[in-house]
């Protein structure tokens, strides 16, 4: 068995790929670490305070297997419907819009679950209601 002496490289060859490896790691970590956590934190802020609603995947799926569709006017007093729940100081609360129900977490300016006419109503971990 006759082993070629090139096929392997040298310890100083891997310990210098290593350290290269380490070198652009550590410049990829520096650039991620150069936000401020009060930049971050203001943006995120900034996002919630635009009154836009996000709907759980939970939701989504309920306003698919319902047939609900929102209408631009309808999703917008959902909008103003959990803002109201906010300022009244509702964590949970139950949004009325027209004939659907919507469970909102306001802290997270989402919406957990909707209910269409057709379904049983009782609503429950809700602090607060708004109709809309």
């Amino acid at each position: 068995m006759n082993i070629s002496v090139n096929q392997f490289p040298s310890i100083e060859q891997m310990t210098q790929q290593l350290n290269a490896g380490k070198s652009s790691t550590s410049g990829v970590n520096k650039q991620l670490t150069t936000t401020p956590f009060s930049d971050i934190l203001q943006s995120k802020q900034n996002a919630n305070e635009t009154g836009e609603l996000k709907f759980s995947k939970h939701a989504n799926e309920r306003l698919a297997s319902r047939n609900i569709d929102l209408t631009d006017n309808q999703l917008e007093r959902l909008e103003i419907g959990a803002k109201k729940a906010g300022e009244k100081g509702i964590n949970e609360s139950l949004v009325m819009v027209d004939d659907l129900a919507f469970i909102v977490n306001i802290k997270n300016n989402t919406v957990i679950t909707a209910v269409n006419d057709g379904e049983n109503k009782v609503f429950t971990n809700i602090d607060g209601a708004v109709i809309m």
